[in-house]
């Protein structure tokens, strides 16, 4: 084995976070998951937060057995890159610290924004300018809610950070925006890939609060003093990734093709395909698809659709009236029996936590139907509605784009659940490539690895390097795709 090059995922999702470190050794890629730890959001006087504060202490003992790891091996710890959901923010004021938890996108608060945003400025415009689908707690929405409710803590404000971000200046003490993220907040102009100062004046939300932009690629500082904790951190930097981890599993889609979709499936699932020019006609906004940049300034045209959130919240349900329940054994059961039995995964009332498989039932008997309280007949539920949602967004992503799909890759934690990958095969009628599970994580550490000459550059030779350690499973339909309404 040659003298490895080590870097390191921050890799946080909406409810769990990791440290990974990736070994660049022999033209190939290990992974190695050091630390695992939980993340959620906790309510304060019916409000939505994320544990922030346990949240970075958790990264922080992350980076110690990272250091740890380094040493082991004999090597230095070359770079870090921090990837997160989209959309939530920190406020950081004069002294330089966070002046409260950062809220979470599922807050309630976000339809203040909505209808303030929408009283200055009409969908059909907001959406020319940022390209965005519409979703309640983009950043725009969120800033908007901010300014009703708590005026006074944007006065003492001096950045708004993206969590990514505001992570990454808690660890170097450098407040920048990195750009793919910066792409989910309403405030970045669709075609220049700059802050929208215009549309910041419009809603009147403080533009100084914007800190200037970073690209994938570029380094973002050195490890502060304080979180060296092993000379393996020496020379470590943090470098900027896809921050937004769906940019970051998008560069890990190993075999996207020219006529290829990909699918982000997690707790949402996110699908599109890549272009080279955002599309902001009115077909496209009504039928709610998004422009967010990805890595070399690719445009992500996808469709934000629920995901597994659906089953994470069944399970959670189902673990508090005492069942022994878990991913593995549902789908396993759920692939031995079928229903008709279907739920538009996007309705709005499954967007907040709680009694998932009561709302699913009560869901389906407005629709006519019926649906036991059985698990594994609720994960059926769950998944058929899931691969017809998939379908449909190819049929649109077909029409917008004026491409044929060939075939559909999918990724994340999502591509380990062959029955979901069979179901989309079928109902979409096209190949499916599975994998790989840490897209995300690889999508981070290829992304830093090519901005250090490990790999070379260019979307091309990023994929191909990630095919060759981390090859996708094939499924192919079984039955012709269904027909969707």
């Amino acid at each position: 084995m040659s003298q490895p090059s080590i870097f390191a995922a921050i890799d946080l999702g909406a409810s769990s976070g990791r440290v990974i470190a990736g070994v660049f050794a022999d033209g190939g890629l290990q992974l190695f998951e050091l630390s695992r730890f939980a993340n959620g959001p906790v309510t304060k006087q019916s409000k939505l937060f994320w544990n922030f504060d346990t949240l970075f202490a958790s990264i922080v003992a992350g980076l110690a057995e990272l250091g740890d790891f380094a040493t082991q091996l004999g090597a230095k710890v070359a770079s870090i890159g921090i990837d997160t959901w989209a959309v939530d923010y920190g406020l950081i004021g004069d002294d330089g610290k966070l002046l409260s938890p950062p809220r979470h996108y599922r807050d309630q608060r976000n339809l203040l924004g909505v209808e303030s945003v929408y009283a200055k400025l009409e969908p059909t415009d907001l959406y020319q300018v940022n390209g965005l689908q519409f979703q309640p707690f983009n950043t725009v929405f969120q800033l908007s809610a901010e300014m009703l409710q708590n005026p006074g803590l944007l006065q003492q404000a001096k950045h708004a950070l993206l969590i990514p971000d505001l992570i990454g200046y808690l660890l170097t003490g450098i407040a920048r925006t990195e750009v793919t993220n910066a792409s989910t907040t309403g405030l970045l102009d669709v075609q220049t890939h700059q802050w929208n100062l215009e549309l910041c004046d419009e809603l009147n939300i403080d533009e100084t609060l914007l800190t200037e932009l970073i690209q994938p690629g570029e380094i973002l500082g050195k490890l502060s003093e304080e979180y060296i904790t092993s000379p393996a951190f020496d020379d470590t930097v943090i470098t900027a990734v896809g921050s937004h981890d769906t940019a970051s599993a998008i560069l890990g889609v190993p075999l996207l093709s020219e006529n290829g979709a990909y699918l982000s499936s997690g707790t949402w699932s996110l699908i599109g395909v890549e272009l080279g020019e955002p599309i902001t006609t009115e077909v496209s906004r009504r039928a709610n698809f998004t422009n967010e940049l990805g890595v070399e300034n690719r445009v992500r045209y996808l469709k934000n659709l629920s995901g597994l959130w659906l089953l994470q919240e069944c399970i959670s349900t189902w673990i508090s009236q005492g069942l022994d329940v878990n991913v593995a054994d549902l789908v396993a059961a759920a692939a031995l029996i079928s229903t008709d039995a279907r739920i538009d995964v996007n309705d709005p009332e499954f967007n907040a936590p709680g009694n998932m498989p009561a709302r699913i039932k009560a869901h389906v008997q407005r629709k006519r139907g019926a649906v036991s309280n059985d698990p594994a007949e609720i994960t059926r539920c769950i998944l058929e509605s899931l691969a017809d949602a998939y379908a449909s967004a190819c049929v649109e992503i077909e029409f917008l784009t004026g491409k044929k799909l060939g075939q559909l890759n999918i990724v994340g934690g999502g591509s380990q659940n062959e029955l979901l990958s069979q179901l989309a095969a079928d109902r979409t009628g096209l190949r499916v490539l599975a994998g790989p599970v840490e897209a995300t994580a690889i999508g981070n550490l290829v992304a830093q690895a090519s901005a250090h000459g490990i790999v070379p550059f260019g979307l091309a030779a990023k994929r191909a390097f990630i095919n060759a350690s981390f090859a996708p499973k094939e499924f192919l339909p079984t039955t012709p795709a269904k027909e969707n309404s």
